[in-house]
């Protein structure tokens, strides 16, 4: 646009140059719409080449997976200003991925410390639990209920690496439901007891699909959030039902509830609530993962509440057949 503003001044300033000079108007006009006509047809000519151009590099860009690698794959071209841009761009496109696989890198070995120091802090803690039994009763069991908690977060830092390449870690195969429950409430019975939780199961005589030690881990977070949201006389029930060729794992209690207009944000990363920040000790990070978990296995969790009446999660789970290696 702003070539032909130039053009244009330049064609008004030869105009009156030439007619300052005693040229005939006629001869003036005729040499503006001569050259107004070439002028048109050259920006015609451009403005379709360009936009053939245009079409092709999109077109390039639509069918790559990696659209990072658009650079590389365009054919040369005889124009010297997009050549030279072109370099510009696989330069900088290769910083990008040079800056993406070192950060890509660093994140790995992040990880593999994370489950690395996971793994050696299991023992000080198993030992600190064996120590704990032969306390006196008072002291077993004030901090029985903590060094639970403490083995739950060390659990979730460890799941919590590993979300970020499930499908190296989870094996799907079929399982019993009930083996499921079981483990899950006794990974967390102290934590259950110390807060004088009842738990009461039906009819998960059933079988499905999945990766039991991640399923046992998704239900461990959900007994820990009923049981730490408690009310005065806790109740947490534990059913199941077929619904097709999937099996739904009902666990409802009717503790505190969570209120309505924070339940659209109860998966988001780090978010607490007014019940986590009232009780205090949430790290925002239960809920999150746990949909991430089910998502990697193909599963399905919904939760509904009622402040102040109880809270219900539903986990679905295949049941007629292995899911597939990749979520």
């Amino acid at each position: 646009m702003r070539g032909l503003v130039l053009q244009l001044l330049f064609a008004a300033a030869a105009a009156v140059f030439l007619l300052s000079t005693g040229t005939q108007a006629g001869i003036v006009a005729i040499l503006l719409i001569t050259w107004l006509i070439i002028l048109l047809c050259v920006q015609f000519v451009n403005y379709f080449r360009l936009r053939s151009r245009l079409k092709e590099l999109e077109a390039i860009m639509e069918g790559l997976d990696r659209k990072y690698l658009f650079s590389e794959c365009i054919p040369k071209t005889s124009n010297a200003y997009e050549r030279r841009l072109m370099e510009l761009f696989r330069r900088a496109g290769k910083s990008m991925i040079e800056t993406v696989s070192e950060a890509q890198a660093a994140q790995r070995e992040y990880r593999e410390y994370v489950e690395s120091w996971v793994h050696e802090i299991k023992t000080p803690i198993t030992a600190a639990g064996l120590i704990c039994r032969s306390a006196e009763p008072s002291l077993r069991q004030k901090l029985t209920p903590e060094l639970a908690q403490i083995e739950a977060h060390v659990e979730r830092a460890l799941f919590y690496a590993r979300a970020e390449s499930p499908e190296k870690d989870f094996i799907i195969r079929q399982t019993s439901l009930a083996d499921i429950v079981s483990q899950a409430i006794s990974h967390h019975r102290s934590l259950l007891i110390s807060s004088g939780v009842r738990v009461e199961t039906e009819n998960l005589e059933h079988t499905v699909y999945t990766d039991s030690k991640w399923a046992v881990f998704i239900l461990g977070q959900l007994l820990q959030n009923a049981a730490r949201y408690h009310s005065d006389e806790p109740v947490i029930t534990l059913t199941s039902r077929i619904l097709g060729q999937q099996v739904q794992l009902v666990v409802h209690d009717n503790g505190m509830g969570i209120p309505s207009q924070e339940l659209p944000r109860i998966f988001d990363r780090g978010f607490t609530g007014s019940n986590g920040r009232s009780r205090g000790g949430s790290t925002g990070m239960g809920l999150y993962l746990c949909r991430k978990l089910t998502e990697c296995l193909e599963m399905d969790l919904q939760i509904a509440s009622t402040e102040g009446v109880g809270t219900t999660a539903t986990v679905t789970f295949p049941a007629k057949g292995p899911v597939s290696p990749y979520a």
